[in-house]
């Protein structure tokens, strides 16, 4: 039987929600060089995929966060799917910009949050973590707990391990890089000399270069 991981991980890869180029690597806004670029909000245009997401993230949060009373998702990415979540659970939704707007209240958190709520936090993708646990500091700030984030997908980068584990932040994950690794080896979407350049960027991914 096929996990939950692997039969998203299946689903990305066919609708190219995820790209593997080990050859011809995509450059990140950050500047790094990156043989995997990743876009859940593909996820949207296909129905049953969407349904299956909504599905899945709702019964972590049942089965791991139960005590949870409201939801929030982080912007841009899991703004839609946090709402999904939400609405199949009837709780309250939120969701947290990256930086307040610019204009009116100037709000970072779209939404209404009580002081004391406790809230999940659900993100599409997470990197080094850094701007996921922005959102989480946003929530503490309006005197809610955070008690716990839900995502798609991780690189499983050791600095967003160390990221999460310094803010005290557990995190789920429907899917991950080794498993995606896996699925696209077995396909034959990959090489087996491309799951080792593959292996080698998710080591030092700021510095990794591809081979000329």
């Amino acid at each position: 039987m096929k996990t939950v991981a692997r039969l998203l991980a299946e689903k990305l890869l066919k609708i190219n929600a995820l790209k593997l180029q080990p050859a011809n690597p995509f450059v990140w806004a950050s500047g790094w060089n990156s043989p995997i670029y990743t876009d859940n909000r593909r996820t949207l245009s296909y129905p049953a995929l969407r349904s299956f997401i909504k599905t899945e993230l709702t019964r972590v949060v049942l089965e791991q966060f139960p005590a949870t009373d409201a939801v929030a998702g982080v912007a841009t990415g899991a703004i839609a799917q946090g709402a999904l979540v939400a609405d199949q659970l009837n709780l309250p939704y939120v969701y947290v910009r990256s930086t307040p707007k610019d204009h009116g209240l100037e709000n970072l958190i779209e939404g209404d949050l009580r002081p004391g709520q406790k809230v999940v936090v659900i993100e599409d993708l997470v990197s080094t973590g850094k701007s996921s646990l922005k959102a989480v500091e946003a929530i503490r700030n309006a005197g809610c707990e955070v008690v716990g984030m839900i995502a798609l997908f991780t690189y499983g980068f050791p600095v967003a391990e160390q990221n999460f584990a310094d803010a005290g932040v557990r995190l789920v994950t429907l899917s991950d890089y080794n498993t995606i690794l896996d699925v696209a080896l077995e396909t034959n979407y990959i090489t087996a000399d491309d799951l080792e350049t593959l292996r080698r960027w998710r080591e030092s991914p700021d510095t990794w270069q591809p081979e000329r």
